[in-house]
């Protein structure tokens, strides 16, 4: 997914016929046949290389099996749930030809520590899939920025979601307590809503540009904010609310 700081490496739709048939599998069917779809894409390839100092390395098919067969996360990558007592391996993430796709259960952020932006302006972007959304569906996805202490107790960061409903929200998290940022969740009509149970596309942006984080969905400011009041410099990720399944595309941290 996560490209080192100053590069954009674009995701693509999964390839190859191993590939094809696991995305079709993780996407469309639930449960037994998704862990073997998780087995298959691992059979297919190996790791890729973590990504290095000064560029993106390119990461392949094959999520990291845990023992007993059951998914854990990719090579690199972290993941903090809302709630203590949910089970990790209900949030299930997988890459496939440079695409991350991730099926919840339980809510929570996925990061990787390369994408840790200490100062300066930058940009964070990302096209969400949201497969077989239904209509009215209201659990989010999006991008979140100045992520700190996020395995710890005074976990803190800025989050930018949308959901079927043609809604966004900006939201801060500090600890255990959260902050509406925008006044609550906002209909607006560049945020792609569900109109049955096809799948949805949005793409947002996040852009911290001196004194002001101007948030983006497919091309269009829907708002713009003093970053004094937001959390700008730290890592970024992903956040993912319950019971989804996200393909997510064309991830990037640019300076």
């Amino acid at each position: 997914m996560l490209a080192a700081v100053g590069a954009a490496r674009p995701w693509s739709y999964p390839v190859g016929v191993v590939n094809e048939e696991a995305w079709m599998l993780g996407t469309r069917l639930p449960g037994a046949l998704l862990m073997v779809a998780f087995v298959a894409a691992g059979c297919g390839a190996g790791s890729g290389d973590a990504p290095g100092a000064g560029g993106a390395a390119e990461m392949t098919a094959g999520g990291d099996v845990a023992s007993g067969g059951v998914p854990g996360l990719p090579a690199g990558y972290a993941l903090r749930l809302d709630h203590e007592g949910a089970n990790p391996t209900d949030f299930r993430a997988m890459i496939m030809g440079g695409g991350l796709y991730v099926q919840t259960g339980p809510a929570g952020i996925l990061y990787h520590d390369m994408d840790a932006v200490a100062e300066g302006d930058y940009t964070v972007s990302a096209t969400f899939t949201e497969l077989g959304a239904p209509a009215n569906h209201r659990e989010a996805y999006g991008i979140f920025i100045g992520g700190q202490d996020l395995q710890g107790a005074d976990q803190s960061y800025t989050y930018f979601l949308v959901r079927a409903d043609g809604r966004y929200l900006i939201k801060r998290r500090t600890g255990a307590e959260t902050a509406d940022v925008s006044e609550g969740w906002v209909a607006h009509e560049a945020v792609n809503a569900s109109t049955g149970s096809g799948d949805v596309v949005n793409a947002l942006e996040v852009r911290v540009a001196g004194d002001e984080v101007r948030f983006s969905v497919n091309g269009t400011e829907v708002a713009t904010v003093p970053a004094a009041g937001l959390d700008t410099h730290g890592i970024a990720g992903v956040r993912i609310n319950h019971n989804l399944n996200v393909l997510i595309n064309n991830w990037g941290v640019v300076r």
